[in-house]
């Protein structure tokens, strides 16, 4: 058994040399079907994937403003005002920081309710701790019982917040950016009024309409003027800014609330930017309140004797 084996060995060996001694034949390359054919991105040479810049990018510099007659939208005049007061980036967390600031600002916070010893009455013990079969009862103005004090009731506190200056005066124009970049402020000339027909105004003075009829009859032209212009109810509402209270603007505003509102300039929030489908505002309007939230952009450093100034706010260009 052991020979066989031996044999069968050694013929298996000289099996193997004979193979090795033999030149390796291979098949011939095919192309594979599964291939793509697309060259990669990594083929490109390197001069077609990068580009040289001649021009280097600047900041803008100014934004147009145009200024319109009200209610016929005519332009009237172009002025130039700086991005650091109409083109800001949208900064939602500091929008939300004013408007919660506005909004705690508003609370009354008078809410209070009287404890056991505000409630009128005496004092004395009910009745006596014990021998009466009731339970332990001390004065009449118990919390336990009905019209006694209020238990960690509301007092009257203070609900106000604090922002820094800089950062709500910087909201305020991050709004009016906002409204400028969507094209939803429109800026009119200053005197901004609702022109009533003559008609009306001289039978109003006259007396000879009534408060009914002359409530009516501005409901219905302001409708009609804000439908005209898209800016009713349907289209998001308007909010009218003026330095100053117009008659006429506001009672008719007063009566076709539900189109928009008419609001002056010392009562405007952020949150009124914020909330209606476009701002009207006066040119003078605008100024102002540009003039009075731009504490981020003064600094009281002075750098060689100088101190930096305030961008300019509306430019003239053209009439």
């Amino acid at each position: 058994m052991a020979g066989k084996g031996l044999k069968s060995l050694s013929e298996a060996m000289n099996g193997l040399r004979i193979a090795a001694a033999q030149p390796c034949r291979t098949l011939p390359a095919r192309p594979s079907p599964w291939t793509s054919r697309r060259s990669m991105a990594t083929e490109a040479p390197v001069p077609n994937i990068t580009r040289s810049v001649d021009e280097p990018w600047q900041p803008i510099s100014s934004v147009p403003v145009t200024i319109y007659s009200f209610p016929t939208l005519e332009p009237r005049a172009l002025e130039s005002w700086s991005p650091k007061h109409l083109h800001l980036p949208l900064r939602r967390d500091i929008l939300h920081l004013a408007v919660v600031y506005e909004g705690d600002k508003t609370r009354q916070g008078t809410a209070c309710a009287k404890t056991r010893w505000e409630v009128h009455g005496s004092h004395r013990k009910a009745y006596p701790q014990k021998g009466t079969g009731h339970a332990r009862r001390g004065t009449n103005q118990s919390p336990l019982l009905r019209g006694g004090g209020k238990s960690h009731g509301p007092r009257p506190r203070d609900f106000s917040t604090k922002l820094n200056r800089k950062v709500y005066d910087l909201a305020w124009r991050t709004a009016l950016s906002y409204r400028y970049r969507r094209g939803e402020l429109i800026v009119a000339e200053d005197g901004l009024e609702l022109p009533l027909p003559d008609d009306f105004l001289q039978l109003a003075e006259l007396g000879r309409l009534g408060n009914e009829l002359e409530d009516s009859f501005v409901r219905k032209y302001i409708k009609q003027i804000m439908e005209g212009l898209a800016w009713g109810k349907a289209n998001g509402r308007t909010t009218f800014i003026t330095g100053d209270r117009r008659p006429n603007l506001f009672t008719g505003m007063e009566a076709a609330g539900e189109d928009g509102r008419a609001l002056e300039l010392e009562d405007v929030d952020v949150k009124d930017l914020l909330e209606t489908g476009r701002i009207v505002i006066e040119r003078s309007a605008l100024r102002e309140m540009i003039k009075k939230h731009q504490s981020d952009l003064v600094t009281r450093v002075a750098i060689k004797g100088l101190t930096s100034k305030t961008p300019p706010t509306g430019q003239l260009i053209a009439i």
